[in-house]
């Protein structure tokens, strides 16, 4: 079974990253089969993965790094709707959606790697092979759940869970030299997540503490942002399971 040349086998992270996704259960000569075609792609901190607007069907897998998802209001706010895990796949949503065109804008956080399907492939195994469609409608439900989740998550999270969002949110946007720093004041972080200064003073310390983050003079860089992730974006509980065979 290959990748652009290379056997997966050879390839721990891309093993590591399929045992991880909803493709874990599928038998080893269908997982074969949707590779075919499949290209290892990576992407660059900062850089756009797919830009908003994209159309057609596609599927990928994080394989290492960090993917954010987010859209743009007219004024230029931007509001980020999901992050990617290393495991985790995105474009599910869009191999059976006529007319697609994507919604969202996809940036790597972090260099990330991510594996590439062929959509056509994808498609064409998920109509006649029922490991794959399962595959497909495990990786679905656990979008719309995901989805449902964030609405009281929004509404009533805690400070620190807004905290942790909005640094993420203004990281994303300020990056410097490859790292995550967002430049921005205790106060001013106060007014954007409806609290008060000694509130995310207190905040802002457990999160040092915790070696989550550093503050200098530059802003505040995030070491660890996959922690701040799981504050407002909980990963999903999984089992790391072999591929079968």
């Amino acid at each position: 079974m290959t990748i652009g040349g290379r056997v997966i086998q050879d390839d721990s992270a891309v093993v590591d990253a399929l045992s991880r996704s909803h493709l874990r259960e599928l038998p080893i000569d269908v997982l074969g089969s949707l590779l075919e075609g499949a290209s290892r792609i990576h992407r660059p901190a900062g850089s756009t993965v797919r830009e908003v607007g994209t159309p057609g069907p596609y599927l990928e897998l994080l394989v290492d790094g960090l993917i954010r998802v987010f859209v743009r209001a007219p004024d230029g706010r931007g509001l980020t709707v999901r992050y990617l895990r290393r495991g985790e796949l995105t474009g599910v949503v869009s191999l059976f959606t006529p007319g697609y065109s994507l919604a969202a804008t996809v940036q790597a956080l972090v260099d990330s790697d991510l594996i590439r399907f062929r959509a056509d492939v994808v498609i064409g195994l998920a109509e006649r092979d029922l490991h794959v469609a399962r595959a497909i409608i495990d990786e679905l439900s656990e979008r719309v759940v995901g989805f449902v989740a964030e609405i009281p998550g929004s509404a009533f999270s805690t400070v620190r869970q807004r905290v942790a969002r909005h640094l993420l949110d203004l990281a994303s946007e300020q990056r410097t030299d490859g790292r995550l720093v967002a430049d921005v004041s205790q106060q001013g972080l106060a007014d954007a997540v409806g609290s008060v200064r000694e509130v995310v003073f207190r905040v802002l310390r457990e999160l040092r503490s915790e070696g989550v983050i550093t503050t200098s003079r530059e802003g505040i860089e995030l070491v660890v942002p996959e922690r701040l992730i799981d504050e407002q974006f909980p990963a999903r509980p999984f089992r790391v399971a072999a591929l079968r065979s």
